[in-house]
């Protein structure tokens, strides 16, 4: 809606709904972000939730209002007790409304860098059972289609020097 159709002509109060009306009654959607790993081989992270059957990028749902790049900051810390500034976004991805999860959600990938194999990582236990590095052509024995193609778009993206938009499924 334009800011012109937004204003109220002088004795027509009820010509348009109040501002704070009209985004409450907007669509809404869950915001993820997580961060690429990989070793000097190449190699990428995954954990795996101890709440999930498959592994994962570590990061995790973005609290209301935090930034994706910030967000991914704190899950990664919580997670791996890695302290990093993340590096360019690789991924934006859009996955629709599917069985129980009824809103459309968000991901961002962020470039997590290169980690020294003597990297001491440390898992969240209350969330994460185990951390591994994967060969790339390996992901999709650990993680479901649209994480898999998630990281792949990723590790191109990193390779390209541009994001990449990313919706599933695909069009």
């Amino acid at each position: 809606m334009s800011d012109a159709a937004r204003t109220v002509p002088a004795g027509d109060q009820h010509a348009v709904r109040p501002e704070a009306a009209w985004f409450a009654e907007l669509a809404t959607l869950v915001a993820a972000a997580a961060a690429l790993f990989t070793n000097p081989a190449g190699q990428v992270l995954l954990v795996k939730p101890n709440y999930r059957d498959h592994w994962s990028l570590a990061g995790g749902v973005l609290e209301h209002g935090e930034p994706p790049h910030v967000g991914c900051r704190r899950e990664v810390t919580e997670e791996l007790g890695l302290d990093f500034e993340p590096g360019p976004l690789l991924v934006v991805g859009w996955s629709a409304p599917d069985g129980v999860r009824t809103k459309p959600v968000v991901h961002f990938v962020f470039d997590g860098g290169v980690l020294a194999d003597d990297t001491p990582i440390r898992l969240q236990a209350s969330e994460l059972d185990d951390y591994r590095f994967v060969d790339a052509a390996d992901l999709a024995r650990y993680l479901p289609p649209v994480i898999s193609a998630r990281v792949a778009a990723a590790l191109r993206s990193r390779a390209a020097g541009a994001a990449v938009y990313l919706p599933w499924p695909a069009p």
